[in-house]
């Protein structure tokens, strides 16, 4: 073993030059120049010798025990890059990580959530498997980026669901003071009750307990339900929004949504105001909306004159992924017209934007760790035409990783 090497060892583990315990190495006398560095090296552990009791500092050692040494240094807190790259290739079949490749790697993080569905109704089923997989990059202190890929196995036989896609790709971060998510994500507009989907934009804040929001983009192409029930190009949409928290269980919100072109119809200028509220009691959440939509802009289709609507909703509780027996109950009920929603969120059949009332009620509970199953029990009616009503059952088990 050449000199320069347990010097070098001795200093990546803060090896002074003040003595410590006797070593039993038969060929490293007391006064050797290397006595102290090579007695604190055996004493961590790093060197051990050979069985006749001797250091051989003479000989010349392998690759793999050398890399044997560095992994030893490596486990007492020892670093140098040279080293680590020297010896990568070693340390790794040692099953040894190099602190600044595991370093890197904690850079990205990875979750993911499979939820198993099947929704009963009026007019058939729905059966399938959603797979989902986040992918979150720190690019560095202030930004991040996030891409999710889903699959969806749907067992009721609609093949055009049985496809893998990018859903999510996009940056979060800041300028100065002002937070910016962009890219194409998901998002909810009034809490859902407007537009719960995809879009290709951006969205700025500022503030906290007081926050102001912006946002454009283009809205998705998977929106059904907003007016003819087809696929669309998407439209564009912009907006703002006001949030307050007035103390931690208080909350209230303003905004005002504008979509243009939904569905391929042209012209067709969409403008949404509410305003939504909500606040807490102990256990308990009671929340709600009013929302206003302008129906004469969209004289193609006869959603009646109805301008305004309604959302109110109950929570006890509610069953948290990480705590085992959790669970909660819930019960929302709406009164919209079409001319208040583009893409809702609820599971109730919405009639593509003719307008619905109706309720859902629901619970749900923590089987165990990251595994918790839902039951909801929905009913509405077509506002444009109270003889269609519909009933469905909605049940799910999701795993989150």
């Amino acid at each position: 073993m050449k000199k320069s090497l347990v010097l070098a060892m001795a200093m990546a583990l803060g090896v002074t030059a003040s003595a410590y315990a006797a070593n039993s190495f038969s060929d490293v006398p007391a006064g050797h120049w290397a006595y102290d560095s090579i007695a604190k090296l055996a004493a961590e552990g790093v060197v051990d010798g050979y069985p006749d009791g001797t250091f051989g500092g003479s000989r010349l050692i392998t690759r793999y025990e050398m890399a044997q040494i560095v992994a030893r240094a490596m486990a007492k807190g020892a670093s140098d890059a040279r080293l680590e790259a020297e010896f990568a290739d070693e340390l790794d079949a040692l099953g040894v990580r190099v602190a600044r490749l595991e370093k890197k790697s904690d850079n990205v993080k990875i979750t993911g959530e499979i939820r198993y569905k099947y929704m009963s109704t009026d007019h058939g089923f729905e059966n399938d498997l959603r797979t989902r997989i986040w992918s979150e990059g720190q690019v560095n202190d202030i930004w991040t980026y996030t891409a999710m890929v889903e699959n969806t196995q749907d067992f009721s036989n609609n093949v055009e669901e049985n496809e893998t896609r990018f859903r999510n790709v996009f940056v979060k971060g800041k300028l100065g003071g002002i937070k910016v998510t962009a890219g194409r994500y998901e998002t909810l507009f009034a809490d859902g009750n407007i537009y719960d989907e995809m879009v290709d934009g951006a969205a700025i804040s500022y503030g906290e307990k007081f926050k102001v929001t912006g946002f454009a983009g283009k809205s998705s192409g998977d929106i059904t339900t907003s007016i003819d029930g087809d696929d669309s190009s998407g439209g564009t949409y912009a907006g703002a929004e006001i949030a307050a928290e007035f103390t931690e269980d208080s909350h209230l919100s303003i905004g005002y949504f504008n979509f243009r072109d939904v569905a391929d119809v042209t012209d067709l200028n969409t403008q949404i105001f509410c305003v939504g509220a909500d606040y807490k009691i102990g256990e308990v959440t009671i929340k709600g909306m009013y929302l206003r939509g302008n129906p004469d802009s969209r004289p193609e289709f006869d959603f009646g004159d109805s301008k305004s609507g309604f959302t109110v909703g109950l929570e006890f509780m509610g069953a948290e992924p990480e705590e085992v027996g959790s669970w909660g109950i819930f019960a929302n009920y709406y009164n919209q017209p079409g001319s208040t929603y583009i893409a809702h969120t609820t599971d109730a059949n919405v009639y593509d934007g003719h307008g619905f009332r109706g309720y859902g009620v629901g619970a749900n509970y923590t089987f165990a760790k990251n595994l918790v199953g839902t039951v909801v029990y929905y009913d509405t009616k077509n506002r444009m035409d109270t003889s269609e009503r519909d009933k469905r059952i909605w049940t799910d088990l999701t795993f989150t990783f």
